[in-house]
């Protein structure tokens, strides 16, 4: 058997994609917690997950083309894709399974091992996605803080604030609930290959690093946080109790403006 090039190509949305809502729309596909998968003519086929990811293993332009047509019409209102990742392996009979300068080789693709290159292939793109959510986060962020030190105070008006504040802390759940992207698929404890496979792609996409990278910025970000809102709120407390100040000021002037006023002749 000649040895063969697989090319896997991922694309990330935006939202995250319910699998069990879609599956009225794929009867043939397969379904699982993490995954729906069919199969397409010699040997390729299509994945897609929960966490907004869709992979074509060996698909030309245009039937992905078709197919993310398909996609769209299953969920309405998917928004363009945001992220494209592509990566290739060789399958040759002669091969040791293991990275070689980058590319990655195995003595045979089985359906099972294509899962896994599909997987790490999907959680790369995704965490594509998230990079530049944290990244425009930590920019904002960044800029606040900024401004904050130029003007020694945060604006009067908060309602911004709040509002960004609330954006951070939902775009940050949304990164931290995706941990499971890391988790080693279950098939991968079924194969040693599949195993060495999955350790692999993951040290090429340097998934772990990336993963750290988002959390440490992701922490940056909720401590400036923190740090506005409490300098946000000693203002308005100072301004609270300059106004009790003078509301007291204003209980004691009063009588006395009454007695200045009996005493006059």
């Amino acid at each position: 058997m000649p040895s063969r090039t697989h090319q896997f190509y991922a694309i990330a949305f935006v939202e995250n994609l319910p699998l069990r809502g879609l599956t009225a729309h794929y009867p043939e596909a397969r379904v699982s917690p993490h995954e729906l998968y069919f199969p397409l003519d010699e040997g390729a086929g299509v994945y897609i997950y929960p966490f907004g990811a869709m992979v074509f293993h060996n698909v030309p332009q245009q039937r992905r083309d078709f197919e993310l047509t398909r996609l769209e019409q299953a969920h309405p209102g998917l928004r363009t894709q945001i992220v494209r990742e592509d990566y290739s392996l060789t399958e040759d009979p002669d091969s040791v399974v293991g990275l070689t300068n980058g590319n990655l080789r195995v003595d045979k693709l089985t359906t099972a091992r294509a899962g896994v290159v599909a997987l790490t292939v999907a959680q790369s793109a995704a965490m594509e996605y998230y990079e530049q959510v944290v990244e425009s986060l930590f920019a904002r962020t960044g800029k606040m803080v900024e401004r904050m030190e130029a003007r020694g105070s945060v604006p009067f008006r908060t309602r911004p604030l709040v509002r960004f504040i609330g954006e951070a802390i939902m775009n940050r759940n949304e990164v931290l609930s995706v941990l499971h992207l890391l988790d080693k698929p279950d098939a991968t404890w079924e194969d040693s290959a599949m195993d060495r496979i999955y350790d692999d792609l993951r040290t090429e996409f340097d998934l772990a690093d990336r993963y750290a990278a988002l959390e440490l910025k992701l922490r940056s970000v909720q401590e400036a946080l923190e740090l506005v809102v409490d300098v946000a709120r000693d203002r308005r407390l100072l301004l609270l109790e300059v106004a009790v100040a003078i509301l007291i000021l204003v209980e004691i002037l009063i009588p006395l403006f009454h007695i200045s006023l009996t005493a006059l002749p």
